[in-house]
């Protein structure tokens, strides 16, 4: 009874349409905007659109709609989920956890880039655009410039914008043996960054709800206005061709499907376990397929609008520059505040228009940094039930928040920039298909992809298709298995500033260290879970802690029938209009 009035008590959105936009709002991100142009953009072009989409349908909608069920139904985030679901591979949800707060690390530090670039904005002229600072090189090419001149015909030049980012935002040093002195600037934003993400979680997805009414909408309408401006610039055409035209001769190259498959996990956030985490706050009644097809079209236009707006802008700086597109701009994070502040100079009162862009920017990395930060406090309060009797809420999202603003110090120091390439390199690039492939095989093969099929019939009043059930089983774990195949024989390590800049080998170690600590989990929980389960033998054990815990069903406590279902179709059917226009009213009303 205790158990399951503390179900009852658990957080819930305001509304559906709450959920939506968080979902959005996490899927839609910084990703969007500086991953996927840049995958794009180190994988030859439009090359990479179409393992990227047939990777998004194979793997990315069946998994989407895989988690949010999982989420929904057993009310848990992944951790609390797996441990209900298969005990035995429990640390495939840790390794989530551990990958979220890798993430989180480093994450606020891009918005602490952002915060740099708003504040800059009200300058007049901006900044970025003049060679005339005490920064600039000789090579330096002034991107409001629209004369032709010898230094813009050079292939040695360097834009204005590169030069702002890499010599006065980062001022960074010549490696990451050099880690040179805080910037502190930086270090006051990131503080500012990790208090806006606090205030946006001490009160629980209640008031998270109705904050992504403004962080995820207005941005999106912000960046086609984007887009559209920057199909009017000349040479945009260069641009676009480079990412709507494959070169076939890279489609078959591995690290492309491999990028393609990183981009829809990363971007939707598939193994991040922050949308199970979102769904285990919705009502046990709900369409799941519907959430799982609205979320991952948005975030696929997003993408391709994203696409559009910084390969326009790509084509013009090559123009401008006399050079290919794909030699107009270094490699990395830093793409975003290299094209769009080009595209900003360009366009009539830059100054306006830049403070909208980096307003928008920060409301899309907020949305996805607190969806991350999330998983972590949802995890810990589903591993220890009782620390909300001993620590309130705000105290605990206090403590987890500080706890990766700590850890993120080091990517602000002068040589910050190359710290921060090697954490996001490892911290994910490997280790998140393995523990995507262990997730899926403890959800679809250890609890059964038939039974989270009754499972979704139970909330929903309808079974997914069968092609559901086939991909969960076969189609996407062989897919993600080959994917991390791949990713192992075809490793290079990890360069900065397209490969002029290798990294120390006791560097690469301490990657491999990061790598390891989210992989190593399962096998170490798994042990701990056989040596803890009931069993005479260790066969027994075994087989005990590979079975599922779900005796009762999670909402009402209800005992499962022969079906495994506690509720019949007249009970529990799809949302009905009304419903929904409910949840229309609770969000107008918020």
């Amino acid at each position: 009874m205790e158990k399951l009035e503390a179900e009852q008590q658990r957080g819930s959105w305001g509304s559906r349409v709450s959920f939506l936009l968080a979902c959005i709002g996490y899927a839609v991100g910084l990703g969007n905007i500086w991953r996927f142009p840049y995958n794009v953009y180190k994988s030859g072009g439009g090359a990479f659109l179409v393992p990227y989409f047939i990777m998004l349908f194979m793997c990315g909608i069946p998994l989407l709609f895989m988690e949010l069920a999982v989420g929904q139904y057993t009310r848990r985030g992944p951790i609390g989920a797996l441990d209900k679901l298969c005990p035995i591979l429990k640390g495939a949800g840790v390794g989530t956890v551990i990958i979220s707060f890798f993430l989180s690390t480093y994450y606020n530090v891009i918005l602490s880039w952002t915060l740099f670039y708003l504040g800059a904005s009200v300058q007049s002229p901006l900044p970025w655009t003049g060679c005339h600072n005490d920064w600039n090189t000789a090579n330096c090419f002034d991107v409001s410039s629209n004369s032709t001149t010898a230094v813009m015909a050079s292939n040695t030049s360097v834009a204005s914008t590169q030069e702002f980012f890499d010599r006065y935002v980062l001022q960074m040093s010549t490696g990451i043996t050099e880690p040179g002195s805080i910037r502190w600037e930086l270090f006051i934003l990131l503080v500012v960054a990790w208090i806006i993400v606090y205030l946006c979680l001490w009160r629980g997805v209640a008031l998270t709800g109705k904050i992504v009414y403004l962080t995820a909408s207005v941005p999106c309408i912000l960046l086609i206005a984007f887009a559209v401006r920057g199909l009017t610039l000349p040479g945009a055409y260069k641009g676009l061709l480079f990412f709507f035209r494959p070169d076939w001769s890279r489609i078959l190259e591995p690290k492309i499907w491999v990028n393609a498959a990183s981009q829809v996990f990363n971007s939707i956030g598939i193994a991040f376990g922050s949308l199970i985490a979102f769904s285990s706050y919705n009502k046990f009644k709900g369409p799941v397929l519907r959430d799982t097809v609205i979320v991952t079209f948005v975030d696929a236009i997003v993408s391709i609008v994203c696409g559009v707006a910084v390969f326009s802008v790509l084509g013009n700086l090559a123009e401008e520059q006399n050079k290919d597109v794909k030699d107009v701009v270094t490699d990395g994070p830093g793409l975003v505040f290299v094209v769009f502040p080009h595209a900003l100079s360009q366009m009539p009162w830059p100054n306006v228009w830049s403070v909208i862009f980096f307003l928008m920017l920060l409301c899309l990395g907020i949305d996805s940094q607190f969806a991350t930060v999330e998983v972590i406090i949802t995890s810990i309060k589903d591993g220890y039930q009782s620390i909300e009797e001993k620590m309130r809420h705000e105290v605990l999202v206090f403590l987890v928040c500080l706890a990766s603003f700590v850890c993120g110090i080091p990517h602000i120091l002068q040589g910050g920039i190359y710290s921060f390439t090697l954490v996001d390199f490892f911290s994910a690039t490997i280790s998140l298909m393995f523990i995507a492939l262990f997730e899926t095989v403890a959800i679809v093969w250890c609890y059964g992809a038939e039974r989270l099929g009754k499972n979704i019939e139970d909330m929903t009043g309808q079974q997914p298709s069968v092609l559901f059930i086939i991909s969960w089983k076969y189609t996407a774990p062989v897919l993600i298995f080959v994917i991390w195949m791949f990713t192992l024989s075809d490793y290079s390590s990890p360069s900065f500033d397209s490969g002029r800049y290798e990294y120390p080998t006791w560097c690469l170690a301490l990657g491999w260290i990061i790598t390891s600590i989210s992989l190593i989990c399962l096998p170490l929980v798994g042990v701990v879970q056989i040596a803890t389960s009931s069993g005479k033998s260790l066969l027994e054990k075994f087989r005990t802690s590979w079975r599922s815990r779900i005796t009762d069903c999670p909402c009402c406590g209800g005992k499962l029938d022969s079906n495994l279902q506690a509720h019949s179709s007249s009970r529990t059917n799809l949302i009905s209009e009304a419903d929904l226009a409910d949840d229309l009213i609770k969000s107008g009303s918020a």
